[in-house]
């Protein structure tokens, strides 16, 4: 070009943005600057789309200060631009400021704002924003209605980990209410929009209005069907999916990659790990996200051996992996805690040029702490150029993963003199560090912290709360704490009510649980051990019993080991072996020596020789090197007088080598907390961590 001039620059920008050459864009883009020419605000618009699309935030802030600069902020196509740009980034506070100063926001600035707001996983705020553009009678176009459906679709896949479970009937409601107004403004014919609906109750779990919709669809499209697949698989329908994909096919659709990842998935979901393996096994060239779906398949169902084999087979396939490849056979390597698999994994990351990845990198930490090499975690923690939130939680949980809760706390007050905001993890492991250390001084501390950051109303975090107050011994502050909670789900309850249980509060457990009874909430296998367990440890065994006997028949929950445990604890406590006998051989799992040592110990307190006896050979049999059986047994015989019978205990335990653990005391003053081992010289314990693990 002989002549060029702002109109034919802004041409090959827009040219290029628009066929996705969004970096090409950038470069030339900098050589219109270069060369002197003033950028407008059609320029602006097409190089904020290229920032957004390739998340490049920092030049975005640049053109947004240009744009200031030469008085173009204010205009609505290049304040749109800048929202979005700030949106997809994440910066939902620059999107937020972008909005409030723009004069007159129109469709397209809602919707730009409801999809930012959504994807930093303000679901509710997304929704009050959808509410305000209906308020301020802006237009409502197809696009607007297709994001609100998204929004209302993100809990069904629990994408927003701040919303409790119910969240799912909630979005449900709302996205009724979407699919009135789609049909209100004629849009329900529109086959875009139908997907998005069909997405919407299919992700919540409405599997049979999204079928009454595909039903009565005047026309699908493959996505249609894939949407349905995809739903069969979030409700663990892997026969119904496969049903989709052979009328799909009959119906002359040639199923795509989308159509196979999502049947694998339905499989995956579905348990079903062989039909999924046969269905990969058929695909003549998959993709790396197909692969993703079949590692991802075996990793849930802790086939770990399985995934690593199946990733090893990717490699010499030469198929690249991507970020997602490496999290999940990092989270195999880290389950399995296979240390040497984990190393290789390392090395292919590094030889891939994804280890600084942000992504993998967290994984790849997690593994480190998971295998025990804590200081190969921190080496690689502190290597990495640039530290986001995820790699900060890692750290903190992987050194409460490994007792070490005071490095943790100091980490996460690191994290926050780095200016990381904590998130609702953060909190819920710090607090649960807190708790294990019993200081009930930092807990506050953190405390104090969650309620200027405004997370006081999560119940995520509320939870921890609870129960680190408990755990130090605060039932009352606990309780205050759980009486002030705007929100309460499951969780929450059943939290309160094993702090009392741990806390011999058997009366205000049994209290808390009628009254949670009556609230509506339902209560799982959870809230049956922590009240069973307060029932055992306040002697309420006939409550216990009734209890545990109304829990299949009312609530349809099946006992499992810590329900027998709990109520063979609760007879044993009371002196009723006959009963607890008669129990203990009904259940289905006694081959568990956690069962058997727990009514050897009410033996010992009441002196039954005779089934003291059995639950020790059972323990002798089940878990020859715990010391407990022998002491256990020991003691009852020297209780009775029998002398020589304990003797010959002592020396079965000397033969066999057995090794009993020292006992610890511990104390908190001004400096932490103290911890002393029951040895012939009077000594401090350095690893307090270590301490607490060997007591619980």
């Amino acid at each position: 070009m002989t002549e060029r001039n702002t109109v034919s620059w802004n041409n090959v920008i827009s040219v290029l943005v628009r066929n996705g050459f969004e970096e090409d864009a950038l470069s030339v883009y900098d050589v219109m600057v270069f060369e002197g020419f003033m950028p407008t605000h059609f320029t602006l618009a097409s190089v904020f789309s290229a920032c957004g699309s390739v998340l490049d935030v920092k030049r975005g802030r640049r053109c947004h200060g240009l744009a200031i600069k030469i008085g173009l902020d204010k205009n609505m196509f290049v304040g749109n631009a800048m929202l979005c740009v700030y949106a997809k980034c994440g910066r939902i506070k620059d999107a937020v400021r972008v909005f409030g100063e723009m004069t007159e926001p129109n469709e397209v600035t809602f919707t730009a704002m409801m999809s930012g707001l959504a994807q930093t996983d303000r679901v509710v705020e997304a929704l009050e924003m959808f509410r305000l553009m209906c308020r301020k009678g802006i237009r409502i176009d197809s696009v607007s209605l297709s994001s609100v459906l998204g929004v209302c679709a993100m809990a069904g896949y629990g994408e927003s980990s701040v919303y409790e479970p119910t969240d799912g009937v909630f979005h449900n409601t709302h996205g009724q209410q979407i699919h009135g107004l789609t049909i209100k403004l004629g849009y329900d014919r529109d086959l875009h929009l139908s997907n998005s609906l069909l997405d919407m109750y299919a992700k919540n779990g409405d599997m049979e209005r999204a079928e009454m919709i595909f039903a009565n669809l005047p026309e699908v499209s493959v996505v249609s069907w894939n949407v349905m697949i995809a739903g069969c698989g979030q409700k663990y329908q892997s026969d119904r999916a496969i049903e989709y994909l052979q009328r799909m096919q009959s119906c002359g659709f040639e199923a795509d990659e989308v159509t196979y990842i999502n049947m694998l998935a339905a499989c995956v979901k579905s348990g079903d790990i062989e039909t999924a393996r046969r269905m990969f096994d058929s695909l003549p060239c998959p993709s790396v996200t197909s692969w993703n779906a079949m590692l991802a398949g075996y990793s849930q169902s802790e086939n770990h051996k399985e995934a690593i084999k199946l990733f090893r087979e990717m490699q010499f396939r030469n198929v690249r992996s991507d970020r997602t490849s490496f999290a999940i056979i990092l989270s195999s390597c880290s389950g399995m805690g296979f240390l040497e698999a984990g190393k290789q994994v390392h090395a292919v990351s590094q030889k891939a040029s994804f280890h600084t990845d942000m992504y993998v990198a967290s994984g790849l930490i997690g593994m480190y702490f998971k295998c025990g090499k804590m200081q190969m975690a921190e080496r690689l923690f502190y290597k990495l150029p640039e530290l986001d939130i995820v790699c900060w939680n890692t750290m903190i949980a992987g050194f409460s993963l490994n007792s070490l809760d005071k490095e943790a706390f100091t980490f996460f007050k690191q994290m926050r003199q780095y200016g990381m905001f904590p998130t609702q993890f953060s909190y819920a492991t710090v607090l649960s560090c807190c708790a294990k250390l019993l200081s009930s001084f930092q807990g506050r501390e953190v405390h104090a912290q969650i309620a200027k950051d405004g997370y006081v109303d999560d119940v995520f975090v509320g939870s921890a709360l609870i129960n680190m107050y408990c755990k130090c011994g605060d039932v009352d502050g606990a309780r205050q704490f759980f009486d002030m909670m705007p929100g309460k789900n499951n969780v929450t309850w059943n939290e309160m009510i094993h702090g009392y249980a741990q806390n011999g509060c058997g009366d205000e457990a049994l209290c808390l649980y009628k009254d949670m009874i009556v609230s509506g909430e339902k209560p799982d296998g959870v809230t049956f051990i922590a009240v069973l367990t307060a029932c055992s440890h306040s002697g309420l065994v006939d409550a216990g019993v009734e209890i545990f006997n109304s829990m299949q028949r009312e609530y349809g929950v099946e006992a499992v080991l810590d329900h027998y445990t709990c109520i063979i604890d609760s007879l044993g406590r009371a002196s009723r072996f006959q009963e607890a006998e008669a129990l203990l051989d009904k259940m289905p799992c006694k081959d568990d020596p956690i069962i058997w040592e727990v009514l050897l110990s009410s033996c010992r307190i009441h002196a039954n020789l005779s089934l003291a006896k059995r639950a020790a050979d059972e323990l002798f049999r089940l878990d020859p090197q715990n010391s407990a059986p022998y002491v256990l047994l020991g003691n009852i015989y020297a209780s009775l007088g029998r002398w020589d019978d304990a003797g010959a205990v002592r020396e079965m335990m000397i033969d066999k080598q057995v090794i009993k653990n020292p006992g610890f005391s511990w104390i908190e003053d001004n400096y932490g907390l103290q911890a002393f081992i029951g040895d012939n010289n009077l000594r401090m314990v350095d690893d307090e961590a270590a301490v607490l693990n060997a007591t619980t």
